[in-house]
Order: structure tokens, then C-alpha cells, then sequence
């Protein structure tokens, strides 16, 4: 039997991550077995929380993700702009092929370079 691996990671910010877990972590769960999570698994980390949910075919995970618990419970992580993180696989400090990606540079790193400018160039009538 193949899993389909899939991982919801919560980054600390105004409140722990781990209080967000104390709060969503039942609904999550229960939500998932619904839908016919075959496994799952919660890890704590420094900087977050991961739950990790595995479902026998790809159709089961787009059923839980609509599900209004799963909804209310990503719309409440304690950073809603950048503390969210869903992706397929395992997630948190498990081996995986792929390394992290570095985080994206402010402005893209698109800035422009200083230059010098131009001289001044000044005329003298002989």
C-alpha cells in the first residue's frame, strides 16, 4: 500500500505554535480519520509545530484540506502571513532528498547596484 505524505507546518508568532496545537490538534486529527488518514504525527520543534498526515490516495487529502475545521484551524496559526507551510511529504527534521529551500530574500534580491554619477563637465571658452 502507497501513502501519500503530507505535511501542515505552524510557525511560532504572537502565540506558540504548540498553543495552536492544544486548540486545533483534535479537530485536525479527527478531521483526517474521516477522510482516511492512514497515519499521522505531530512533531514540536524550536521554531513551530508539524503535523504530518499520511492518506491512502491523493483525492482523500483534497477532502480533509476543504473540510471547515481544517479551514478554521489554518486560518487561526499564530502567524498568518508567514508562520504556514503546506506541502506534500514528510515535513519538520525528517530525511528527505530535497534540503529546505534558503528563505526568500527581502525585495528578491533584484535591488539595483549603487553607481557613481556622472561628471560634471565644465566648458571654458579659450
Amino acid at each position: 500500500m502507497s501513502e501519500y505524505w503530507w505535511s501542515i507546518e505552524v510557525l511560532d508568532g504572537g502565540f506558540s505554535a504548540e498553543l495552536w496545537r492544544g486548540a486545533h490538534g483534535n479537530s485536525l486529527i479527527e478531521a483526517a480519520v474521516t477522510r482516511g488518514a492512514v497515519d499521522w504525527n505531530w512533531e514540536r520543534h524550536s521554531w513551530g509545530t508539524v503535523f504530518e498526515i499520511a492518506f491512502r490516495d491523493s483525492d482523500a487529502w483534497a477532502g480533509f484540506r476543504i473540510l471547515p475545521a481544517v479551514t478554521a484551524a489554518l486560518d487561526a496559526v499564530p502567524d498568518p502571513v508567514n508562520g504556514l507551510m503546506i506541502y506534500q511529504g514528510r515535513g519538520g527534521s525528517s530525511s528527505t532528498a530535497d534540503r529546505r529551500r534558503p528563505k526568500p530574500r527581502s525585495g528578491a534580491g533584484a535591488a539595483e547596484l549603487p553607481r557613481e554619477p556622472d561628471p560634471v563637465i565644465i566648458a571654458a571658452l579659450g
